[in-house]
């Protein structure tokens, strides 16, 4: 009885050590007060790579880390998750504001980077595998992250968002400010113009773009289905890219598969019958980006 009562002490002891969410404070320069919360599988990969998750309008932090299966694929790869969040706009991200417009110019973005850079020093983490995926403003937010901060982002993964500038200008970019133009997917530029946005946010830059999925439903009435065709066309001039194919089917029976160029660079998914926001799939997520095998 003694011996059965003692291992169960144990295991509960070892649950209660096991990885978690975590909230952390003092990460560095964070000019519009995020929270940032971090989750780090209890085996480490050796130099780790990072995901930021970021959630959507009117969500948190916590709730995105319960909303997908990446804190289970982390356990298994030994990544690390960090969870950005934002109280500000109805829990919207800053999109619309040229200082997270700007390479080095704080808004929102400069607080995420602040993140990634006080974990890729905490944890030793690999430099060259940062990653960002969102939803909904998330997504908006990892666009904008990849443009503004190439140097930091090496691949992204937008779930139901906007391209990168399609906010600017406005007064906010939740669904309740009165500027609704972008989500309708009424602004219109050419693919030149859309990539002249991202190329003018790190004025001089030669090195790396960001690598980027874009998912998006087809019947999503609150972010139009024709701001990821713009989001596309915006990627795929920065990057340098023609769309060689389209694959029905692909990744599962409702999406339709978008490749540009030899597809490792930049690839768009759309859902028939999928509204507001696509599902995130983890594994086409992180076969783009690298970190697992198919």
């Amino acid at each position: 009885m003694l011996a059965r009562t003692l291992l169960t002490l144990a295991a509960s002891a070892t649950l209660s050590l096991g990885a978690s969410l975590q909230a952390v404070t003092g990460f560095g320069s964070n000019p519009t007060q995020l929270q940032m919360y971090i989750y780090v599988p209890d085996q480490l990969a050796e130099s780790p790579p990072i995901i930021v998750a970021l959630h959507p309008c009117g969500g948190t932090a916590q709730q995105w880390y319960s909303g997908t299966r990446l804190p289970s694929y982390a356990d298994q790869y030994g990544f690390i998750l960090i969870y950005a969040g934002t109280t500000h706009q109805s829990n919207c991200w800053d999109v619309q504001n040229p200082a997270s417009l700007t390479h080095g110019g704080g808004g929102d973005a400069g607080g995420i980077v602040s993140m990634v850079n006080y974990t890729l020093d905490k944890y030793n983490g690999d430099a060259s595998k940062v990653y960002a995926m969102g939803g909904s403003s998330g997504a908006m937010m990892t666009n904008v992250l990849a443009g503004s901060y190439p140097d930091v982002f090496e691949a992204g993964a937008a779930f139901s968002g906007a391209a990168y500038a399609c906010h600017a200008g406005a007064d906010g970019s939740t669904p309740f400010t009165p500027n609704q133009t972008c989500v309708r997917g009424q602004i219109s530029h050419t693919p030149e113009e859309w990539g002249n946005f991202v190329r003018n946010a790190y004025p001089g830059y030669d090195g790396r773009r960001t690598r980027m999925q874009i998912f998006h439903g087809l019947i999503d009435g609150l972010i139009r289905p024709a701001c990821a065709m713009q989001a596309l066309k915006q990627w795929a001039n920065v990057l340098g890219l023609e769309n060689t194919k389209n694959v029905t089917g692909v990744p599962s029976a409702a999406y339709s598969q978008m490749i540009y160029g030899d597809g490792s660079q930049l690839q768009g998914f759309f859902g028939q019958g999928v509204g507001h926001i696509a599902p995130v799939n983890e594994q086409v997520m992180l076969t783009f980006f690298g970190l697992i095998s198919e």
